[in-house]
């Protein structure tokens, strides 16, 4: 196996575990205040709150990015095993599909940052992002690299004939 493809698929997967952590997890927004500290996530802990657009599209957003990763990931696994290799299973679809995924991700995280950013506390309370939301950017890296990766596996594929031999 080729060390792009190799590097794509540990990025890939890379990404993928980092945005399903982000995506799960509860401290997307930490607020610290005189009486304790809070913090909040994707999920709304009370059913009967209702929930804000902006947290919606960014849940559908990285579900969506969550989904993409996967058929990247799975697709950059199929093209590694030549017996598992059909036509249409080239690092391109991985490419096209990690892209689509880190974009989708951006997408989703730009949305939060936006909304977030612009909310202002309370002057005794301090907030700033959690380790979650950084995860969230941080998978947005890896699943950009995973693209970048299997276009240049795709770019330096095989030699002509060499599946004949």
């Amino acid at each position: 196996m080729e060390p792009c493809r190799s590097l794509g698929l540990l990025a890939g997967c890379l990404g993928l575990i980092c945005l399903v952590v982000a995506l799960s997890t509860d401290c997307w927004f930490v607020a610290v205040g005189p009486r304790g500290s809070a913090h909040s996530g994707l999920w709304p802990v009370n059913p009967k709150e209702p929930v804000r657009g902006y947290i919606k599209v960014t849940q559908s957003f990285m579900i969506l990015a969550a989904v993409l990763g996967l058929v990247s990931v799975s697709f950059l696994v199929l093209s590694c095993v030549p017996s598992l290799c059909a036509p249409g299973c080239s690092p391109l679809v991985s490419c096209i599909t990690g892209f689509s995924a880190a974009l989708c991700n951006i997408v989703a995280m730009a949305v939060y940052t936006g909304e977030r950013w612009s909310e202002v506390p309370s002057p005794e309370i301090q907030a700033f992002f959690g380790w979650s939301f950084i995860l969230g950017w941080l998978s947005v890296v890896f699943l950009l690299c995973t693209g970048g990766l299997s276009l240049v596996a795709q770019c330096r594929g095989p030699l002509p004939g060499y599946e004949r031999m």
